[in-house]
């Protein structure tokens, strides 16, 4: 098997389907309707955003932080976001008393059997559109927020490169759990839609193997203070695709995939 090959088939795997995605469904249909059961008018909308929604999220079986960002924007924009935070709380130990459920500011945590969610509350400010929660470290209550305008970038990166720029997201937050997160899941993403790929080389293909090569090559970077544990991280993946490439351009076709198996292992 070509290295290309592999990590298109791994690529393929990445993606949430059938009966995970189903059940990922009638989950997000109860919480919804529980929510506007319990809160009524006080909720204005709800919204799906993150990975979910742009289709880069991974299947637990790679990734057992997958979650779902759902946003509940409401009505009472007077009230401080702890004091919203609270009411989340209060509505899924309600709920789903028998989940694991905890504040990671600025969201309500509930974690179920085959999803976790990430319930961030929301309002509408006067001028600023959609407000969420700023970190615990600001001198603000509330941030305003687009939450989904990343998704445009993404659709327009991907098709400007031949529909290899979601896969190759998807490949990138493998190796990133895998490795115990040296990079933060949404940073990663944004940074792969920034780099670029701009000249392959004369010769160089335009396969999924060349954009992950060509960015754990020139993108996967760290800054300066990172800790010891994520570069050397980032050093063993740049090694390996190095080594995976030249293996294979040399015509050693079976030892870039064993060297490959080592940066992305099978599932």
């Amino acid at each position: 098997m070509s290295v290309n090959s592999y990590i298109c088939g791994l690529a393929d795997m990445a993606i949430i389907r059938d009966q995970e995605r189903l059940s990922i469904q009638r989950s997000i249909t109860a919480l919804k309707a529980r929510l506007n059961s319990y809160f009524e008018d006080e909720i204005k909308d709800s919204i799906i955003f993150g990975s979910y929604s742009r289709g880069t999220i991974l299947p637990r079986l790679m990734d057992a932080n997958s979650d779902i960002d759902y946003m509940i924007v409401f009505a009472d924009s007077s009230i401080r976001p702890q004091t919203h935070l609270d009411r989340l709380r209060r509505f899924v130990e309600l709920h789903y008393s028998r989940s694991e459920i905890y504040q990671s500011h600025p969201t309500i945590v509930l974690s179920l059997n085959h999803i976790r969610f990430e319930l961030v509350p929301a309002i509408h400010g006067w001028l600023t559109g959609i407000n969420i929660p700023a970190k615990a470290s600001d001198y603000e209550d509330w941030i305003s927020t687009d939450p989904n305008a990343f998704n445009e970038e993404l659709i327009t990166a991907n098709q400007s490169h031949g529909n290899k720029i979601k896969p190759l997201i998807r490949l990138m937050k493998y190796w990133n759990g895998i490795n115990n997160y040296p990079f933060e899941s949404y940073s990663l993403e944004q940074d792969i839609i920034e780099h670029g790929f701009g000249f392959f080389g004369l010769f160089g293909g335009r396969q999924l193997k060349d954009y992950f090569f060509k960015y754990i090559e020139e993108g996967l970077d760290l800054h300066i203070f990172a800790p010891k544990w994520k570069k050397d991280a980032v050093s063993r993946a740049k090694q390996l695709a190095i080594n995976a490439y030249w293996q294979e351009s040399d015509g050693y076709a079976e030892a870039a995939e064993r060297t490959i198996y080592r940066l992305l292992p099978p599932i």
